[in-house]
């Protein structure tokens, strides 16, 4: 399944440029005439300046319109205690950044009440599917290209697995990875606990335990710890998980009602949900088109030196890509890159 791609280049109109990649990678042939349309995107943290830029998705909008789709534009509530934990903040956070072209929906509810558990293959039996993502007819998934700290880097497969999950289902896939303390290092001196939103770990006769099932894999701790004591064991299961639980998301639409824009700009160490996002790791690629996940992040993988991912985080960031497409998600894991020029 080919990936249509154009440059990050400034010296051209991005916006006509952007236009001339959707026709060519057909992305609003997945809109029909009175279909509800999901603009599947993240709106960023407060305070992180890195997203995809609010006018590229009113044009996304514009589009659906006249291909005679309902667009909205939705995303889910995060697990931790930040600025879009529900939907009342969410949603202020989205119009603090721009995405007012279109209804916002919170995808799975207030406090993440709504949602429809699917089967799903591999790492996960069954995965939570947040609401208005379940019982949309279309969905364009519109991500940003950045490096994450437990999967590698994040692109339309972690966009679809994690962002259309509510937070059980985002807790079920992080439980996919191990924490461990080593008690022969912790001095119990509770930096852990302090650090932690949930106040999680516990200080028993002298030493740090985390045995709460509430406990979602953050690094949080891991990075307070001054010995070192904390570790994550399994890392790589969050890569299988994602795969997993984007299976699940996808089984909930219709044969070709999903299709995939990705941004590859200001791609930075840590992902949107954070207000500090790090440094800048890569150049700017450009903006892909697809109508597989699987094909739309390994196009991007194959034209980055993604290895630096790989070396920061511990992780293989091809893992999930892999995986998707050992699951059946269509796709592929060396796709040919058609640039439109």
């Amino acid at each position: 399944m080919a990936v249509h791609f154009v440059p990050w280049d400034t010296t051209r109109d991005l916006m006509k440029e952007a236009n001339r990649l959707y026709d060519a990678a057909g992305t609003f042939d997945c809109v029909e005439k009175g279909d509800l349309v999901a603009v599947k995107l993240h709106v960023g943290e407060l305070g992180n300046p890195y997203y995809v830029q609010p006018f590229f998705v009113h044009d996304i909008v514009r589009r659906v319109k006249e291909a005679g789709g309902k667009p909205f534009l939705t995303d889910s509530n995060t697990y931790y205690h930040a600025q879009r934990n529900n939907a009342y903040d969410h949603m202020i956070t989205a119009l603090t950044n721009g995405f007012n072209m279109a209804p916002f929906i919170v995808a799975d509810g207030l406090r993440s009440e709504n949602y429809r558990t699917v089967k799903t293959r591999g790492i996960l039996q069954e995965i939570e599917v947040s609401g208005a993502i379940a019982e949309a007819d279309a969905m364009i998934v519109v991500s940003h290209d950045k490096g994450h700290e437990l999967s590698g880097f994040g692109g339309a497969i972690k966009h679809l697995g994690m962002g259309c999950t509510p937070r059980a289902g985002k807790l079920r896939q992080h439980r996919t990875v191990g924490l461990e303390i080593d008690t022969s290092k912790c001095i119990g001196c509770g930096k852990c606990k302090e650090a932690c939103e949930m106040d999680l770990p516990e200080i028993i006769e002298g030493k740090a335990r985390n045995t709460s099932p509430l406990c979602m894999r953050c690094p949080i701790c891991i990075g307070a710890c001054p010995m070192g004591a904390i570790k994550f064991v399994d890392k790589e299961n969050l890569c299988r998980a994602l795969a997993s639980a984007a299976y699940g998301v996808l089984s909930t639409f219709k044969k070709d009602k999903v299709t995939y824009v990705s941004f590859a700009k200001d791609i930075t160490q840590y992902c949107d949900c954070v207000p500090g996002p790090g440094e800048i790791m890569m150049k700017d690629v450009g903006i892909f088109a697809s109508d597989s996940p699987v094909s739309i992040d390994a196009a991007f993988l194959k034209m980055v030196d993604y290895k630096l991912f790989n070396d920061a985080y511990h992780v293989d960031c091809m893992l999930q890509v892999q995986e998707a497409k050992a699951l059946g998600i269509q796709g592929e894991v060396n796709p040919e890159i058609t640039r439109i020029s």
